[in-house]
Parts: C-alpha cells; sequence; structure tokens
C-alpha cells in the first residue's frame, strides 16, 4: 500500500517508522496528553512540509487520555468519554499478538497525509469484536493506571507496529523508538534477524526525560509472562540485553542496548543523558537533538506578517486582539473578565510535580499583594492536565482553583488540549515555565509561546539555555545551588522569580513599551529557525537515521 500523497524529497528517501505513544495531531483526533504528543506532532507535520519518507505508528485510543472538565464545586473532573473517528480509513488488515499466551488481533487505521497536512499515521486497535473484553480494553485509555495494561500496550505497540507494516508490504529501513514504550519491536526483529548487530543496524531511540515515570520499568519475569520479548526464551532476552543478573527490566536501559544511536531533546539533557547513563554497558552512544515545534501550526499569521513588515503597532494591536479571543474563553469558564491592557501570565503545560506549578505562590503572602496591585497589575492564568490518577498532581490544580475564587484576575482553565493551549500561547504576554533545573528535558510549550511574541520566563532548563538572552528575548531565573534541599530550593527560586517580575518585567511592560514590543519581536525571530521542527526533522535524517 502506498501511506504517502507526496514524492520524497531526495534528502529524506530512506524510510522510517516513528513509534510514539501519543501523537498531538490535531484537535479533532484526541490521542495524546501532553509534550510528548505535541512534540511528535510537529515532528509528523514537518516530515510532511519537508516530503520525508516517514510514518507514524501509534494506537487509537478509545477513550483518549481523558476529557477535562468540573466538578460541581469546580474542582477538577476526569472523564472517560468514547471517541468516534469518521476520517481514519480501516485498512482491512489485522495483526496477531501473543498477550499472557492468548491471541490478541490488532486493527490498523490510516491517517492520510491530507487530512491534517502531517505525515500518514497507522493507528492500532485492539478494541474490535474479534477480541475478548479483556484484550479490547488495552487500547481504551492513554497510560492506563494497570501494569498489566501498560504492559499490553507497550507489545500492542510494538510488536504489532512492525506485524501490520509487514501487511502492509512496508519495506523499513529505519525504526526510531520515540520514548522506550515501542521497545518489543526489538525483540520482533530479533525473532527475524537472530543478531542484535543487524538489529541495532535499524534502530534508533530518543530518550526523553530523567524522570522515573519515563523510565518505565517492570518485573522482567511479568514481562516474559505476558510476551513482551515476543516468545524469546528469558535466557536469550539477558544474555541480549546485558541483564544477566537484573530483576527488574528498565526500558530505557533497554533501549540503549538496541539501538544504533540514542538523542536527548536538548543540549544540556544530551549531557544530563551521558552522566546518567555513564554506567550502562554496552549502551548506544548519546547525542543530543533539541526538540521544536511546527510554526506553520501554532504561529499566528497576522503576527508573524506584521513582524515580516516590521509594523510595531500592528504587531501591539494584533496581540491585544489574540488576547481578547483568549479572554472570552476565560470568561465562559470563570466568569471573568480580564483586560487585554494588563500583564497577563500563563502557567500551562501537563501538571507535574518536578515542573512546579504552584511555585509561584511558594511565598503566599507576597503572591496575594502581587493579585492586589491596582497600579501596574497582572492577570495569571493556569492550565493544564494532571495525570488523572495522581492525587498529589490534581491537589494542586485544585488547590489552585480555590485560591483563584478570591481574586478577580486569577483564572484556572480546564480543557487544556490543543486549540486552549494555542489560545493561551497567542493570547498571553509573559510564559511562565518552573521546572527544577536538570529534571526538564527540554520542554516545547516556551517556543510556541516565543513564536507568538509571548515572553519566556524561565528557570535555565531543557531548551531555554540555547535560545534565552535575559531582558532581549526572553527572561532567566537565575542558577541556585542544587545540593540543597528541595524547600531552600523552592523558596530561592520563588525570591528570585519575584523579584523579576516586580523589579524588570512588571515596569518594563507599562513603562518601557517600545523596549517590550522589541522584546517581542527578538522572541519570534530569534526562536525560528532554530526551534521549528523543520530543523528538528532534518537533523533526525542527518544525526540519527543515516548514522553508521
Amino acid at each position: 500500500m502506498i501511506l504517502h500523497d507526496y514524492e520524497y524529497d531526495p534528502k529524506y528517501t530512506k524510510s522510517i517508522a516513528y513509534f510514539s505513544m501519543e501523537f498531538a495531531i490535531h484537535q479533532g483526533l484526541k490521542i495524546y496528553s501532553g509534550g510528548l504528543g505535541f512534540l511528535s506532532g510537529s515532528h509528523m507535520r514537518s516530515a510532511y512540509d519537508l516530503r520525508q519518507n516517514v510514518v507514524g505508528v501509534g494506537i487509537l485510543w478509545s477513550f483518549g487520555y481523558y476529557d477535562q472538565t468540573r466538578n460541581p464545586d469546580r474542582s477538577l473532573k476526569a472523564e472517560f468519554v468514547r471517541k468516534h473517528y469518521y476520517f481514519l480509513k480501516d485498512l482491512g488488515i489485522q495483526a496477531k499478538v501473543t498477550i499472557h499466551s492468548q491471541e490478541v488481533y490488532v486493527k490498523a487505521f490510516y491517517l492520510s497525509p491530507d487530512i491534517f497536512s502531517s505525515a500518514p499515521l497507522i493507528l492500532l486497535s485492539t478494541d474490535i469484536p474479534e477480541n475478548d473484553f479483556l484484550a479490547r480494553t488495552i487500547t481504551h485509555k492513554l497510560y492506563d493506571a494497570n501494569e498489566e495494561t501498560r504492559i499490553s500496550q507497550e507489545i500492542v505497540l510494538g510488536i504489532g507496529g512492525v506485524k501490520v507494516l509487514e501487511a502492509l508490504k512496508q519495506t523499513i529501513d529505519i525504526y526510531h523508538m520515540n520514548e522506550g514504550h515501542a521497545l518489543p519491536l526489538v525483540f520482533e526483529l530479533y525473532a527475524k534477524y537472530k543478531n542484535m548487530d543487524e538489529v541495532k543496524k535499524r534502530v534508533v531511540f530518543t530518550t526523553h526525560t530523567p524522570e522515573d515515570a519515563g523510565n518505565e520499568q517492570h518485573n522482567i519475569d511479568l514481562l516474559h509472562k505476558f510476551g513482551f520479548f515476543d516468545g524469546l526464551e528469558l535466557d536469550t532476552v539477558r544474555s541480549i540485553m546485558k541483564m544477566e543478573n537484573e530483576q527488574n527490566f528498565n526500558l530505557t536501559v533497554g533501549a540503549l542496548r538496541s539501538s544504533k544511536i540514542t538523542n536527548g531533546v536538548s543540549k544540556f539533557h544530551g549531557e544530563v543523558a551521558n552522566r546518567m547513563w555513564k554506567d550502562c554497558e554496552g549502551r548506544s552512544e548519546i547525542i543530543h537533538v533539541t526538540n521544536a515545534q511546527n510554526r506553520r501550526f501554532w504561529t499566528d499569521k497576522e503576527l508573524l506578517a506584521a513582524l515580516d513588515d516590521h509594523e510595531d503597532y500592528e504587531i501591539i494591536s494584533r496581540k491585544k486582539h489574540l488576547k481578547r479571543t483568549l479572554f472570552t474563553v476565560v470568561a465562559d469558564q470563570t466568569g471573568k473578565m480580564f483586560n487585554p491592557d494588563v500583564l497577563t501570565i500563563v502557567w500551562a503545560r501537563r501538571f507535574a510535580e518536578y515542573k512546579r506549578p504552584g511555585l509561584i505562590k511558594y511565598d503566599l503572602a507576597r503572591f496575594k499583594k502581587l493579585l492586589q496591585r491596582t497600579e501596574e497589575p497582572i492577570q495569571i492564568i493556569w492550565a493544564g492536565k494532571p495525570y488523572p490518577f495522581d492525587t498529589n498532581a490534581i491537589n494542586v490544580f485544585n488547590e489552585l482553583i480555590h485560591i483563584s475564587h478570591d481574586y478577580p484576575n486569577m483564572a484556572v482553565l480546564v480543557g487544556y488540549e490543543l486549540d486552549l493551549s494555542r489560545m493561551l500561547k497567542k493570547g498571553s504576554d509573559v510564559w511562565l515555565n518552573t521546572p527544577r533545573v536538570s529534571r526538564e528535558a527540554s520542554g516545547t510549550s516556551g517556543m510556541t509561546a516565543s513564536m507568538n511574541g509571548s515572553i519566556h520566563f524561565s528557570t535555565d532548563d531543557g531548551w531555554h539555555p540555547e535560545f534565552a538572552k535575559h531582558t532581549i528575548n526572553s527572561f532567566t531565573i537565575p542558577p541556585i545551588d542544587h545540593s540543597q534541599p528541595i524547600e531552600l530550593q523552592d523558596a530561592e527560586d520563588n525570591k528570585n522569580m519575584l523579584d523579576i517580575l516586580e523589579n524588570e518585567i512588571i515596569p518594563m511592560y507599562y513603562n518601557k513599551q517600545e523596549q517590550w514590543t522589541q522584546m517581542m519581536k527578538n522572541a519570534m525571530a530569534h526562536v525560528i529557525p532554530a526551534f521549528d521542527s523543520g530543523r528538528m526533522a532534518h537533523e533526525y535524517y542527518t544525526k540519527m537515521y543515516d548514522a553508521k
């Protein structure tokens, strides 16, 4: 079957299968949770723009991640609603995988490039009549909380994905694992080639996080029982994976040892990953390919035109229009009327502890004083999805909602998906990013905010050090001693952040309009092309796929 409706650019004819648990391609295709999906979505858009021979392989989640709504007291409510997609094509083929000694049928659906201007996607589902109820639930929910279901999902993605591509008579040169979830594909390839050197020639790996939750591990006997190793004897697995004595099998370690090359997702993360895995025997070389986002999808075209025409007045006017558009959502959800003339700060991304969504309120008295300013006031908006079974993250989200009830200029929005994310990036003045340094591998939300003239205000982590010029195109929370206890780090970062906000950001916004506008222009100009995913998609070919 011909999957692409375009001729390949001669630079990109090598055939790539890009395996990812999630893809954020369009608001109408809810098969993503957050940053990993946003990244893979932009990669697929740029692969289309550059006419690359890339096909995405993912899972058609029947219930998506979750729908984020509110309880009667306005706290977060996670709802699971079955999705139907009439723009996907049933390819009429099924592959079989063995999970826990049972045959499970995997059906393939096709997203053609012309639907959303992306590389083609093959989306896998076990939620079909040929399977029993338990097997059908494997592809119900992205990142299911049940360990055995998660393992089963990874088998479907890795082994099922390879088998579906074979059934479609696709000749694949390189299998790209975007995170370690698709690792079972390595064992399917080993069953074919019987030689790990032959497998490694065909596999590359992107590691995205130094967080434990992103470096998944399971009991090796449990994985074997479920068929994660595609029927290989456990002794064989231990031998080829160099895990003769381990009882816990780390997917990232397995991927590092199964690929010809690995990349971290920013320059800093490449350094962190090399330190983190320096003692991993037999691992592939770890380089970096910094994450990026697709300008075509994310940037407001009129704002970009005003930048190209050097029309400062148009930039200011367009930004106010975009703020009004965002503020209709704020009014609709919260009953609060925000003012487009007021400095608007946004914190919006996945809610996770290391990202510190509540850092700005660490000194609560000072935060409340900030909200109560009548001269040179601020407005602040939060949005983002906590993992639906992460009680701590949900509590932080709900605490912010509770505080917001007392302030007309503080809002917490629900429904954080692609469309709301675009509105927030276009309608904000300042994009706040507060991860603990070295814990954020890249982060990409600030890239798309900068593309829309929203000033990135961040700790010096992830992609930020490669971009940031303090007071020129962004603001940087200064480095601190990270050997201190976390409470002291949070207190110091909070103080430094509020000092910059009160002494630099607010005065510049209200009293130095020309300088602020120049920062907006610099942010938009400097973020492209370095952080447009066209650069990233090209680098994956030159640095990863073509690597010897």
